[in-house]
Order: structure tokens, then C-alpha cells, then sequence
């Protein structure tokens, strides 16, 4: 099914949007985080060693409302974190100016 898919595609684009829109520095997207895993980060401020995760799906129960797929997060993200990464999870309510703004300042830290 197509949908979560580009649901997510599309949150995608509306935050990176308002992080430029809001001033913020290059971010890569797609980054491998891991050393040995293939995870990947949806967007990722190297320079903080900050990972930004864009949750789609939420509401049509996507892959993140199955018990496989959170279990799968949160192993993901645990293993960042033991990385030495900082993991921000966003979901669409959360993707105004006022909290991107909020993350923008955080990641010169």
C-alpha cells in the first residue's frame, strides 16, 4: 500500500521545510548511523550528533503501530543513543514552526 509511504514522504518535506524556513544548517538525509546495521536516519545533524525522525503512519496504523515495527524503533534508536547520538522523534502534530525553531536552536548545542 502506498499511502504510509507517501504520508511519510510528505511529513518529510514539510519539516525539512520549515528547518530552512527557520534558519537551520545542512542536514543529511537518509544517513547511516550504525557502524555495522543499515539503519538509516531520516535526517541527521552530524555536527550535534543529533538524529531527526519524521514518525508517519501513525494514525492509519502503520509500520510504527505494529508491535514488530516499534520494537524494531526502539531498538534503532536505543542503538543510536549507545552511539552517541541524540534521537528526536517528531510526529505531524509536532511539525510547526514554533517546535522546529525550538530544534533549530538545540542543534548548536
Amino acid at each position: 500500500m502506498a499511502l504510509p509511504r507517501m504520508q511519510g514522504s510528505q511529513l518529510e518535506e514539510k519539516f525539512l521545510f520549515l528547518w530552512k524556513a527557520c534558519g537551520g544548517s545542512p542536514l543529511l538525509r537518509e544517513f547511516m548511523f550504525h557502524p555495522f546495521r543499515k539503519w538509516r536516519a531520516d535526517f541527521t545533524h552530524v555536527e550535534s550528533r543529533t538524529i531527526i525522525e519524521i514518525e508517519g503512519g501513525i494514525h492509519i496504523q502503520g509500520r510504527h503501530n505494529t508491535a514488530t515495527g516499534f520494537t524494531d524503533d526502539c531498538e534503532k534508536y536505543m542503538e543510536a543513543v549507545l552511539h552517541g547520538w541524540r534521537v528526536i522523534r517528531l510526529v505531524d502534530s509536532q511539525l510547526t514552526r514554533e517546535t522546529v525553531e525550538r530544534l533549530v536552536a538545540f542543534t548548536f548545542f
